[in-house]
């Protein structure tokens, strides 16, 4: 395959039903999760028409091309090859991600320089927003000249300046809290009741910061040399009443901001993630172990820290996570634990023989990794899927036999470009830039005859115009029309007859 023909891939994938297996589904069946079993291209490709634009945070760990094999996957590309594996993938994810979205790829130096090059290209390189370094090891490594401890997660987001708006800070642990204290009473727990002083200045030259201020001792401040005072004079003298400045032990040093630990929302997510903060692979193995055992453990498991981390920087609980290189299920895990929404595709026996294990214990209440830290007791449940046939077929018409849900969504889907949201269980799909959509199909209206069904008469049509209280223009599919052109076109109606004229998007 040539260049050109990776970038065309995403397009040239059949969209596939997704067929449910109840028998799989674990703890609450009515659940939106969902566990996927099949290629992740195919799979992703399947979630278009129900979830473009609609996934918060995306986090894969991908095969790193490491010329090394594990059992649950071949991570023994060549580099051509990889990089044709994963190019397709990157423009299906992009197309789900949601508007205050991101993007999340882990990553190891064999193929990372690439990886972002690909991304810039996929995302744009505009929404590039880090290169986060995780520590993975806590131990010197010697086994090569110069000893690897650490990896990469790639970040994107669909929109940088949304992204910055909307994602969460990282809370405090008690080592970065230790600097808030209260003098008067050293062992104070109260966050209430524990400060530390801000410095008061600012780089740069603001007149109206400029000012000069005089202590309560006498002495005379102001700013060093080439900073200004972070604030204007009537904020300073707001806080100096409220008791909020502080003088130094001696009363002799510049004032700074008193700020209580209670106040603190947390700190900036930065680049370097230390295996103390967020885990590392010894921890990471024996959480496997301890699901597993350790003669079926997973190869290269990812610390349920880590994928917390990215998970509360990047979404809130609701939101929907997708990670679509599952692997032993550690991402649907700790998004279930934490009070996420999520999909995950695998491929293999091991969406059962992994994932759906793991799954089930986080269910049951499993105390391992995050549990603790997160109140986990247990709960919630998912819909187990496989891949099914094809939608359409080789001439791009719908094949037989499919239910009505389905070709609503896709229709839906190649009209507006937008997943079908609401529930397809009646001929109206909805009203999208000023058009309605409906579709006479499979009985939908509980006859198949002309008089009503999915045939098109003037009847049918003066239905749904007043169900749906819409008179403006209005497509809609169904087996034929007895209205003529000329009928269609006074009534501001354009017909599509399925099977011909539906078409993949």
């Amino acid at each position: 395959m040539t260049r050109g023909d990776d970038v065309r891939a995403a397009a040239g994938v059949p969209y596939r039903l997704l067929d449910a297996v109840p028998a799989l589904d674990g703890g609450n069946a009515t659940s939106e999760n969902m566990l996927i079993q099949g290629d992740n291209l195919d799979a992703l490709k399947a979630l278009l028409p129900y979830y473009k634009g609609a996934v918060k945070c995306i986090y894969i760990d991908p095969p790193y091309n490491t010329r090394s094999a594990f059992d649950q996957y071949d991570d023994n590309l060549e580099h051509s090859q990889w990089l044709a594996m994963i190019y397709p993938r990157l423009v299906l994810l992009r197309d789900l991600l949601a508007e205050g979205g991101s993007i999340w790829v882990s990553i190891d130096d064999n193929e990372g320089h690439y990886l972002k090059v690909i991304m810039d290209e996929v995302f744009g390189r505009a929404n590039f927003v880090a290169n986060a370094v995780w520590q993975k090891r806590y131990s010197r490594e010697n086994r090569g000249a110069i000893g690897d401890v650490h990896e990469y997660i790639a970040v994107y987001a669909k929109s940088p300046e949304r992204f910055k708006l909307e994602r969460n800070l990282i809370p405090l642990d008690e080592k970065q809290a230790k600097i808030y204290k209260n003098p008067e009473n050293p062992r104070e727990t109260d966050p209430s009741k524990r400060w530390r002083g801000l410095p008061m200045t600012a780089q740069g030259f603001r007149p109206n910061q400029m000012y000069e201020i005089v202590a309560p001792n006498g002495q005379t401040h102001r700013p060093p040399e080439g900073r200004c005072w972070s604030m204007i004079e009537n904020e300073f003298r707001k806080l100096e009443a409220a008791g909020r400045i502080y003088w130094g032990r001696d009363g002799t040093a510049q004032p700074s901001v008193i700020r209580y630990l209670s106040e603190v929302e947390g700190l900036v997510p930065w680049t370097w993630w230390p295996h103390e903060e967020v885990g590392h692979t010894d921890e990471s193995k024996k959480e496997a172990n301890a699901l597993f055992g350790a003669d079926v453990s997973f190869g290269t498991p990812k610390p349920e820290r880590l994928v917390q981390r990215i998970l509360h920087i990047a979404s809130n609980p609701g939101d929907l996570v997708l990670d679509s290189f599952l692997g032993s299920g550690t991402t649907a895990a700790v998004a279930h634990k934490m009070g996420r929404r999520w999909i995950g595709i695998e491929m293999g026996d091991h969406a059962v023989t992994h994932c759906k294990p793991r799954l089930d214990k986080v269910i049951a209440g499993e105390q391992g990794g995050v549990s603790e830290p997160v109140g986990w007791t247990g709960g919630g449940g998912y819909r187990f899927y496989r891949l099914g046939a094809a939608v359409f077929d080789a001439d791009g018409q719908i094949t037989a036999d499919i239910a009505f849900a389905t070709l609503a969504a896709h229709i839906w889907f190649s009209e507006t470009g937008t997943p079908l949201t609401g529930a397809a269980d009646t001929p109206l799909l909805g009203v999208h830039e000023g058009i309605a959509y409906a579709l006479l199909y499979n009985g939908i209206l509980g006859d198949r005859s002309v008089s009503g069904g999915n045939v098109l008469t003037a009847t049918l049509l003066g239905r749904l115009r007043e169900e749906s209280r819409w008179d403006g223009p209005m497509t809609v599919y169904g087996e034929w029309s007895k209205l003529g052109a000329a009928r269609l076109a006074d009534a501001d109606v354009t017909f599509k007859q399925t099977p011909y004229d539906v078409r993949a998007r």
